[in-house]
């Protein structure tokens, strides 16, 4: 079993061959059915474990960007009693969907 533990848009994700993960579009540049590679953090492959960094430098996790998506509405309100103020502001995250392809 060799899986990678990547960092995928500000946050570290357990990935296999075939996974499926979403990430923020920010961090991740590349365009729809285009390739991408993520930074390994930690590698496991059976029963061997690599977490050293210049160990980490020499493996590629590839990545196929299979959509580009937006997260669900966030609603943002503030209000302060006796003084008429309120505030009503939303957000909705943009978002990558990519499918893992390789691990070298």
């Amino acid at each position: 079993m060799v899986y990678a533990v990547v960092r995928a848009g500000g946050r570290q994700e357990k990935v296999e061959v075939g996974t499926i993960v979403t990430m923020d579009r920010v961090k991740l540049k590349a365009r729809e059915n285009g390739t991408v590679q993520l930074a390994a953090v930690l590698l496991v492959d059976g029963d061997t474990i690599t977490s050293d960094a210049a160990a980490l430098e020499k493996v590629t996790v590839t990545a196929e960007v299979l959509s580009d998506l937006r997260g669900p509405k966030i609603i943002i309100q503030k209000f302060k009693n006796k003084t008429g103020y309120k505030k009503r502001q939303g957000h909705r995250q943009e978002l990558t969907r990519v499918k893992i392809t390789g691990i070298k």
